[in-house]
């Protein structure tokens, strides 16, 4: 084996600089691809969740118009109450049900993550890189 002296010089510190501004383009580049791909996922999420308040509304709605008349005319006739205790009691009941209704579709509303995690995370991890590098 001989030995032999490398000439290869050490990188230059503009090319050590520009391979770090390569690298920052690169790492910022997947980082907003991350967060398009988390948004677009949190965005489905917040759909669903729409999606099941107002069906729940809908058919909250519809049972209450169908139901209502016919409950206070039962109140009325079985029981011998007048009409507007009939109604009151029926209105109480299913302003009950509503707000049970209504407070199951904000517990989904709040999974939905308005900054996606996943990014978050990355990007501090990022952040605390570069400044490592400097």
């Amino acid at each position: 084996m001989s030995d032999r002296i490398s000439t290869e010089s050490p990188p230059s510190m503009a090319s050590l600089l520009g391979g770090i501004v390569n690298d920052i383009q690169t790492l910022v580049r997947q980082e907003i691809t991350l967060a398009k791909t988390e948004m677009i996922r949190e965005w489905e999420k917040a759909k669903t969740a729409a999606g099941s308040l107002a069906v729940g509304a809908a058919f909250l709605a519809l049972g209450a118009a169908l139901l209502c008349v016919s409950v206070v005319c039962v109140l009325h006739e079985v029981a011998g109450l007048p009409w507007w205790v009939s109604f009151l009691i029926v209105g109480g009941v299913l302003a009950a049900l509503g707000a049970v209704l209504f407070s199951a579709g904000r517990n989904q509303a709040t999974h939905v993550n308005v900054i996606p995690p996943q990014t978050a995370e990355t990007m501090k991890e990022n952040v605390e890189w570069i400044r490592s590098q400097s």
